[in-house]
């Protein structure tokens, strides 16, 4: 079997073949060059180098400096007018403006924040469960996994409950764009559907803001507008590209590693059975273990800003890499057989949300909170809950995204 990361019918090969390609990857004595298809409407360069190894993840996570976030992480960088339009993400920033920025939100997820956010986590995952016992099990991801981030989000940020719907609406818009995208017709109707959907999120929320600015009301959009104790608020732009940030990084993190998740806890018994036995000692083994099995996140991009040496390879001043969290979280070096399901393993070093350094996820404990939660209302109210056939995947070189799965409760009214 051919390997060539680049090319996006790798991506619809089975995930079994693909999991076999990366292992042989990580087998090489240096990272490998794949040259850069040509993708419409996206800038192509001369291509990248694959991170695979844990270690070399890990290494250019930690050193920022070297491995700069900017232009852009994805790969292929989308055009330069986007952040025009758009403003600049913080992902796709190094300090001093990347530390600015997480200066002013990470507050927002302190550990008193988080807290307070419990009661209002535990509420929502009880309606969610009541409806699901009220109209009976169909789709995980519609009736369960991709209600509650979003939820908790709105939540977060005090978006007004009439716009709620457009907000999840909008984000689905967004994410579909993260596939494969099959030929330029394609290209152009998702291109132009995600512009307008991220243009109507921003709009929401900078709206918003300005009413805050007004009148705060103690939410978060109210934080940000509004200068902390430095002097430092968030501009337009910048809440707006924060939000866009928060629904779809937020959003799809807990969404995919639930219903991946409750897939894995059916398709091994042995590891449900010993989570349920003792739901609090092993819930937070079976999340981490859940995450790195799942990494929602597949991959990020870095562009090198010094000539540097790793593993071997003289990496120049401008050459790109693309570091794969999937693959860094089966390194047999770190996991040792890691393509089992182990809710028991030590998975503290896995890179699931994202590797240590600047950039490591700073929604991550909200995340585990969200599932926490979910899992214990699910398996408290239908201890027999299962999925049902295979998943539909999204086909994405990016985001390990589940679009449907069946589900059965075993609850009878």
């Amino acid at each position: 079997m051919s390997i060539d990361l680049a090319d996006l019918d790798f991506w619809r090969r089975p995930l079994k073949e693909r999991h076999e390609a990366f292992a042989r990857l990580r087998q090489l004595d240096r990272p490998m060059f794949f040259p850069e298809k040509k993708i419409p409407f996206l800038r192509s360069g001369a291509g990248f180098y694959a991170l695979v190894r844990h270690a070399d993840v890990v290494e250019a996570s930690r050193n920022a400096k070297v491995f700069s976030s900017e232009p852009a992480v994805t790969n292929p960088e989308p055009p330069g007018w986007v952040k025009h339009v758009f403003g600049e993400s913080m992902v796709n920033l190094d300090d001093p403006r990347h530390a600015r920025l997480r200066r002013i939100v990470t507050r927002s997820f302190s550990p008193r924040m988080l807290g307070n956010l419990q009661n209002d986590i535990d509420a929502a995952c009880t309606r969610i469960v009541d409806d699901v016992v009220a109209k009976g099990p169909g789709d995980f991801v519609g009736q369960v996994a991709a209600r509650l981030p979003i939820h908790v989000i709105c939540d977060m940020m005090g978006i007004p409950p009439q716009y709620r719907a457009k907000v999840h609406e909008h984000v689905d818009v967004s994410t579909a764009y993260t596939g494969v995208r099959p030929s330029l017709l394609r290209s152009v109707a998702l291109a132009g559907q995600n512009m307008l959907a991220l243009l109507a999120l921003q709009r929401l929320v900078i709206k918003l803001g300005h009413e805050r600015q007004r009148e705060p009301a103690g939410d978060l959009v109210s934080l940000l507008v509004n200068a902390n104790p430095d002097g430092e608020r968030l501009t337009d732009k910048e809440l707006g590209s924060f939000f866009a940030l928060l629904l779809v990084a937020g959003n799809e993190t807990a969404r995919n590693t639930m219903a991946h998740g409750i897939k894995l806890l059916t398709d091994h018994p042995a590891q449900r059975e010993l989570l349920l036995g003792d739901f609090d000692a092993h819930i937070g083994g079976a999340i981490e273990e859940m995450v790195r099995h799942v990494s929602p996140i597949i991959q990020f991009r870095r562009t090198v800003t010094e000539d540097y040496e790793l593993r071997g390879l003289h990496l120049k001043k401008g050459d790109k890499v693309v570091l794969f969290y999937g693959s860094a979280n089966r390194d047999e070096s770190v996991f040792p057989d890691p393509d089992a399901f182990d809710i028991t393993r030590d998975t503290k070093p896995h890179v699931g949300f994202g590797g240590p350094g600047p950039h490591f996820c700073l929604g991550a404990n909200l995340a585990r909170q969200e599932m926490r939660s979910m899992f214990r209302e699910l398996f408290t109210r239908l201890p027999e809950i299962r999925t049902v056939g295979e998943p539909e995947l999204l086909l994405s070189n990016f985001d390990n995204s589940v679009r449907t799965q069946r589900f059965t409760s075993g609850f009878t009214s």
